[in-house]
């Protein structure tokens, strides 16, 4: 594997420590992370005015001549796939994807190709400049294989530091779109006797529990009050269906985001989605409530119903504020035309 040399020299009244003045001056179309950085000086490719230095802490001066010795990104050993993708928004640092239901994110044992990683890697060629050394797509976040909507990948290695940090602070902007059995409402009693239920002005359901991994069935998910990992979920009722409330159509959004969190919380609070072969099961609707065509329609709905709606984050290069919309899919948007059919 090749190498190339990067030199340039520190600007003006530079940060006290080498790490963070490489961060502030290294040339921008390098696209090297601070922690990039960091890993670099540490492994001895760093020289000022001609001399190693493998302390991120050490001072720097004004004008100090910096040469950082590069490895050339080698590809990565996932495959590229010509794939359709639908390109919501791109440019040289990121891409946002609106991922179709079915499609895996990453290569897994059990998925190896057709992935996500598998279309970014043919759509995106040469303009992947590097992710920590490889040119493949910085996957900062995940959404379930079934599920569809927004997806932000990162195209180099300053984007994917910067995303990485945004989604551990739990700032960007997640909203979904879920069809659910029942109606999560203030007004519902047996709610107010569920741990980790609560409601908040604007009849906002929220579910703080922790998660983890299910002790017997490791495919899924368990609602935990000890150990495991902090989880928030909000929920409102966007629109009701059948009577009384037999379904309705809600908004969610993230506080943290863990594995299948939407699925599991909904399914706590005794609002599993439509279609979740994992946390939802399968409800008989009452005849008198709906449609044939339309209690036809949610027995044979073949996913959970949910959606990344929208993505809102800054731009980790430019710190632009982006938001970005996906309208509902077919298939969702066609459930609920059926569920919203009157009773002859």
């Amino acid at each position: 594997m090749g190498t190339r040399l990067i030199e340039f020299q520190i600007a003006a009244a530079p940060p006290p420590r080498l790490d963070k003045a490489l961060a502030r001056d290294v040339p921008a179309e390098e696209n090297l992370s601070r922690t990039r950085l960091t890993r670099l000086i540490s492994e001895g490719a760093v020289t000022v005015d001609g001399a190693v230095i493998k302390d991120p802490k050490a001072k720097i001066s004004e004008d100090a001549q910096i040469g950082i010795t590069v490895a050339e990104a080698e590809d990565s050993h996932i495959g590229p796939e010509d794939i359709p993708l639908e390109v919501v928004y791109e440019d040289d640092d990121l891409i946002v994807i609106n991922k179709p239901a079915g499609m895996v994110v990453h290569p897994a044992p059990g998925s190896p190709n057709g992935t996500l990683v598998n279309a970014l890697l043919h759509h995106c060629g040469e303009d992947l400049s590097g992710v920590g050394g490889v040119k493949r797509p910085g996957i900062v976040h995940r959404i379930d294989k079934e599920t569809s909507g927004l997806l932000v990948v990162a195209k180099s290695d300053a984007a994917h530091h910067g995303l990485a940090a945004q989604f551990e602070a739990h700032s960007v902007e997640r909203y979904y779109r879920a069809i659910c059995y029942g109606v999560p409402d203030a007004n519902d009693p047996r709610l107010r006797g569920i741990k980790g239920v609560s409601f908040e002005p604007g009849n906002i359901m929220r579910l703080t529990t922790q998660l983890a991994r299910h002790k017997t069935d490791r495919q899924k998910q368990a609602v935990l009050f000890h150990g495991g990992r902090h989880a928030v979920t909000r929920a409102r009722i966007v629109e009701v269906f059948g009577s009384p409330g037999s379904l309705s159509l809600v908004e969610c959004w993230l506080e943290t985001g863990r594995t299948h969190q939407i699925r599991v919380h909904m399914a706590h609070a005794g609002h599993g989605l439509v279609g979740d072969p994992v946390y939802g099961g399968k409800r008989k609707l009452a005849a008198r409530a709906f449609t044939p065509e339309a209690i036809e329609a949610v027995r044979a709905f073949p996913r959970q119903a949910l959606h990344a709606a929208v993505l809102g984050f800054e731009h980790p290069v430019s710190g632009e504020m982006l938001r970005f919309e996906a309208p509902l899919p077919q298939d969702m948007s066609t459930l609920l035309e059926n569920l919203r059919k009157p009773l002859k």
